[in-house]
């Protein structure tokens, strides 16, 4: 990151406008802990700081985690013990959720067995009607 990039700020709506989240969205970020953006008069200014967590925010959304989850690995970056700590929890978390998306294949593969199986019943159920004569008010 070059030197002007480490000091430029961003309003919240540019912010809104390069991630295609909505300024609530961000608000609410902010009231989650997640962000934590200076502030001039009642003008939130968000720096790099926040643009690079909003980034990871979304990246943890899309893998699935809590925003409860993305914001202790957030704080845990910021923790004086280092990276290291955040990347093993992060490597747990990773774990984890890679199970828990396991376990929800295994029942849609499991659901979707018993789709085929009461597909296939109900088709040899019409197709057994479909060669049996109707019957009419004559024939009882």
């Amino acid at each position: 990151m070059s030197p002007s990039q480490a000091h430029q700020t961003y309003s919240i709506s540019d912010l809104a406008r390069e991630f295609s989240l909505t300024t609530r969205t961000i608000r609410f970020y902010e009231d989650q802990g997640l962000l934590a953006p200076t502030r001039v008069g009642r003008h939130r200014v968000y720096g790099n700081r926040e643009r690079v967590r909003i980034r990871l925010i979304l990246r943890g959304k899309r893998l699935g985690f809590s925003l409860a989850e993305i914001r202790e690995f957030l704080d845990l970056y910021e923790a004086t013990e280092g990276e290291r700590r955040q990347l093993e929890k992060f490597l747990a978390g990773l774990a984890e959720r890679r199970r828990n998306l396991a376990q929800q294949r295994e029942d849609i593969d499991a659901v979707l067995h018993e789709i085929d199986n009461l597909e296939h019943q109900c088709r040899s159920l019409l197709a057994g009607q479909a060669t049996t004569k109707p019957r009419t008010a004559r024939d009882s």
